[in-house]
Formats: structure tokens, C-alpha cells, sequence
């Protein structure tokens, strides 16, 4: 069996993990989650999803992943095959581990080339131009080539700064775990928490900066989102969106976390590293992410518009409403360039993960070394990003999202809890997940994850796929001119997944033949 890479120290996986978690959802979608379900009520359900389905399944995917590194597989197929051997259908299962990362990388890189191309543009003064929200959503459709204006004629800028944030993912995972991976982290994790606290100590100073509306205040900007709306509790889609935003904003379920924890030591603690990244990632959206946006904007816009910001979504919050904020304040550029240097920062530690496990099943289940492997990775999700840069405005991304971030997170979730606890063994499991730990789990947590987790990741698969799924698949409410690429991403989807089955047919052949 071949050398595989490890990671040089325990802070260094804990950032690498944290760094998978810590991405714009913490910063954009958190925000308007809690906003648009109830408030401070909304915390209810996050925390419950916290317990009960975000920490179990980071545990188990720190342990199954450990438990496949240490029989040299650092993906899905081969993790799952080594769990259940008797079964030789369940590699095919696991090829949504390598799919799902794969599929958010091709949208989630070109979104993060924004953050770069907007924290150069503060810098520079681009967005002196604009004074509304309507001039500012003008300058991102423009830069975003979904429509020519004064601000920009084609979508060139865009995609250099598209080509820029591509070849800065690739060279980090060209120099691999411990020499791209986890130096990157080491220096942007706490550059991250710097900058998100910078900016949060100066939005909560901020104080009533309308005088004509004095009403108009952090705190009650604070209040806007705290302020539990208790009703909201009944509503079963609080409750998913809730359980949602744990799955989206951990990282869990995408098949990231098992490829990087296969490169743990067979003795490396899972269950303190496990939370330490676990907490890691709430501090960063339930004390920062909760800090800047909401409160900012309620100060500068009111109760009455901070309603409509907040369904306007994520993308509009962070980059229509932030840089008009930062305009109104001292120090403008500073704190404009600082902000999506920020959220640059949570983008590139999130998508360099999204990669690894595609490099890893080619490095490790056909012997490509890792130069190699991250040539062709490169080449083909390159291919593969350009729909979601150049058909945008025809819902290519939503599609994207839908299905690599949503449908397949807890679809991969579901199987791999049901996997580790039933066909693996939940005594078996205990003892696996407490090997070299530091700490003891609290005996309810067998329960819990032999039980409830999976059948919390069930319930939320069959009502995602009732009321987002059936809808979605049908294409209700779509625009009939943006059906056709729509139809076309879901047979790319379709030809990828089948390329990625039969590429581990095509590695379990060779590994029989070579036995043979």
C-alpha cells in the first residue's frame, strides 16, 4: 500500500475541517434563515438539529472516515466497502460522496470569485458610483453578465476574476493536505475570525447612526433577529430550515469530512477534535454571522425595508446591502475590502475541500499520484463550471445547488448514518468512534445516533423531497425559455454521476484482477 499524505498537526485538521464548515452560508445564509423563520425562535429548532443530527453526524463521519484512511481509501466507495464487504452494491452508494462535493465546487468557485472581485473593487472605489439598493443590484447583474449597463458591457471582468480564484483553488490542492491544505488554513482561519471581528465590534458601535430615526438601532436590529416569534414553532417548514441550515453550515453529508479524516492516524481523537470544529463553526455564524448583516441593515434601512432585504436572499444581503452600509460609515474602503476578504477566506477553505474527494478516489483507488490527479480534476471541473458562469440568469445554479447541496447532503447523510449504526454496528461503532479519544461521549448518544439521526435525516428527505423536490423536478413556476438548460444541466448531472459508477467498477475489476 502506498505513503498517503497525513496532516502535519491536530490544530491543523481542526481548521482544515473548520475552514470546510465555515463558508458563506455562515455569513449570508444564516442571517436570512433566522430572519426570514421566526427570529430568535428559529434558534429553537437550529440548536435541537445541533444535538440531534449536526454533532452526531460530524462524530460519525470523523470515525468512518478514520476507520477508511486506515485500509488506504479516503472516499465513500471504498469507505463503505470496507464497512459492508458482504454487500457489493454499497460502493456504488457512496459514489454520492464524490458526486455531491464535486457538483457544489462547479457553482461555489465562481460565487466565490465575486468576494475576490468585490474586495477589490472596495478598495478601488467602484461602488462610489451607487447610492441604492437599485443602482448596487444594477452593478452585480451587470459584473454577474446577466444584463449590459454603465457599470460593465460584458461578463470579462467576472470571468478573470473567476479564472483567478481557480487557479489560486488549484495550486493549494496541487501542494496537497499538509503542504496546501493545511498551511492555507492555519493562516486563514484566524485571519477569518480577525477581520469577522473587526467588523462586528464596529457594526455593534454603530449605535443609531439615523438621527431622523433613532428608532433605528443596533439593538433593535439585534431584537429583529433575536426576538422569538413563537408561533413560528408550528410551522413544520421552520423546522427544516432549521435542520437544513445545521446539515449546510457543518459540512455534513457531503463526503468532505470522511476524505479529510482518513488521513487522521488510526489512534487521532475524533470525538474532541469532532466538537472542537463543531464549535469552531457556531461561533463563526451564531456570534458573527448573527452580528453584522441583519443588525447593520436594520440600523441604516428600517423595519420596514430590512423585510424586504431579507427576502431578497443571501447574494442581495451580501453584496447589494453590505456595500451601501459600508458607504455611510468612516473608513469605507477598509471595512468594504475586509468584509469580502472575509468571505473570500470562508469560500476557498470550503471549496478546496470540495475537491479532495474526487483527487483522493483517483489517487487512491487508481494509483494516480497527486500531481496528476489534481490535472485532471482541474480540467474537468473546469469544463464542468462554465454553465453556471455563462447560463446564470437561466437557474443553472439554483439547479446545482438544489441537487448537490441540498437533495444529496442528506440523501448521503441518511445512508451513512443508517450504514455505521445498523449494518456496521452500533457496538462495534461506539467502541470505533472512542479509539484514542480523550473523552467519553454521554451514553445517550448511542441512542441518538442509532435512532433519532437517522430518523430525523429521513423525515427531512421525504419532506424536502415533497415540497422541494416534486415541485423542482417538474419545473413548476420555471420560465419556459429557461427549461431547456435546465433539462441540459440535469443530463450533464446524470452523465457524471454514471461516469464516477463506472469508474469504480472500473477500480474494483483491477483490484480483483490484481488479487487474482
Amino acid at each position: 500500500m502506498k505513503q498517503r499524505d497525513t496532516w502535519k498537526s491536530k490544530l491543523g485538521i481542526i481548521l482544515a475541517v473548520a475552514g470546510s464548515a465555515i463558508g458563506l452560508g455562515n455569513f449570508l445564509r444564516f442571517p436570512v434563515q433566522a430572519a426570514q423563520n421566526g427570529g430568535g425562535a428559529f434558534m429553537i429548532p437550529y440548536f435541537i438539529s445541533l444535538l440531534l443530527i449536526g454533532i452526531p453526524l460530524m462524530w460519525v463521519e470523523w470515525t468512518i472516515g478514520r476507520f477508511g484512511g486506515g485500509f488506504g481509501h479516503g472516499t465513500a466507495p471504498g469507505i463503505f466497502h470496507n464497512m459492508w464487504a458482504k454487500n457489493r452494491f454499497i460502493k456504488y452508494f457512496g459514489v454520492i460522496g464524490i458526486f455531491g462535493p464535486l457538483v457544489i465546487f462547479i457553482y461555489y468557485t465562481y460565487i466565490e470569485s465575486w468576494t475576490l472581485a468585490y474586495a477589490f473593487f472596495s478598495l478601488v472605489g467602484k461602488f462610489g458610483q451607487t447610492t441604492d439598493q437599485k443602482g448596487m443590484l444594477s452593478l452585480l447583474k451587470g459584473f454577474q453578465g446577466i444584463e449590459q449597463n454603465d457599470f460593465f458591457s460584458s461578463i470579462r471582468c467576472a470571468y478573470i476574476f473567476f479564472l483567478i480564484t481557480f487557479a489560486v483553488n488549484t495550486y493549494i490542492i496541487y501542494k496537497g493536505i499538509s503542504g496546501g491544505i493545511e498551511k492555507l488554513c492555519n493562516i486563514a482561519m484566524p485571519v477569518l475570525f480577525a477581520c469577522g471581528i473587526i467588523i462586528a465590534v464596529r457594526v455593534l458601535t454603530l449605535g443609531a447612526p439615523n438621527l431622523l430615526n433613532p428608532d433605528w438601532n443596533i439593538l433593535n436590529g439585534l431584537g429583529y433577529l433575536w426576538n422569538p416569534d413563537l408561533s413560528s414553532l408550528r410551522d413544520a417548514k421552520v423546522w427544516l430550515a432549521a435542520a437544513g441550515q445545521i446539515l449546510f453550515t457543518l459540512s455534513v453529508g457531503i463526503g468532505v469530512i470522511l476524505t479529510y479524516a482518513s488521513y487522521l492516524k488510526k489512534t487521532d481523537d475524533v470525538v474532541l477534535s469532532g466538537l472542537t470544529a463543531a464549535s469552531t463553526n457556531e461561533f463563526a455564524e451564531v456570534i458573527l454571522g448573527s452580528s453584522i448583516i441583519i443588525p447593520a441593515a436594520f440600523a441604516f434601512f428600517g423595519p420596514r425595508e430590512i423585510g424586504e432585504i431579507a427576502k431578497g436572499g443571501a447574494f442581495n444581503l451580501g453584496f447589494v446591502t453590505m456595500p451601501l452600509i459600508f458607504q455611510k460609515i468612516a473608513l469605507s474602503a477598509f471595512f468594504g475590502s475586509i468584509w469580502f476578504i472575509l468571505l473570500f477566506l470562508a469560500g476557498i477553505t470550503s471549496s478546496v475541500s470540495l475537491a479532495q474527494p474526487s483527487i483522493a478516489f483517483l489517487e487512491d483507488e487508481f494509483n494516480i499520484p497527486k500531481k496528476k490527479a489534481v490535472i485532471i480534476f482541474g480540467i474537468a471541473s473546469f469544463i464542468l463550471c462554465q454553465p453556471a458562469i455563462f447560463f446564470l440568469k437561466n437557474g443553472v445554479v439554483n439547479e446545482l445547488d438544489f441537487w448537490g447541496g441540498t437533495f444529496c447532503l442528506v440523501l448521503f447523510a441518511a445512508v451513512e448514518t443508517i450504514l455505521f449504526a445498523w449494518i456496521f454496528g452500533m457496538e462495534k461503532a461506539w467502541e470505533e468512534i472512542h479509539r484514542g479519544a480523550d473523552m467519553k461521549l454521554p451514553r445517550i448518544y448511542k441512542f441518538i445516533i442509532k435512532y433519532v439521526t437517522p430518523l430525523f435525516l429521513i423525515l427531512i428527505l421525504m419532506a424536502w423531497s415533497y415540497q422541494q423536490g416534486i415541485p423542482i423536478l417538474l419545473m413548476k413556476g420555471m420560465a419556459n425559455s429557461d427549461k431547456p438548460y435546465i433539462l441540459g444541466i440535469r443530463l450533464m448531472l446524470i452523465l457524471v454521476f454514471l461516469v464516477l459508477g463506472i469508474l469504480v467498477k472500473i477500480a474494483w475489476q483491477k483490484r480483483k484482477n490484481t488479487k487474482k
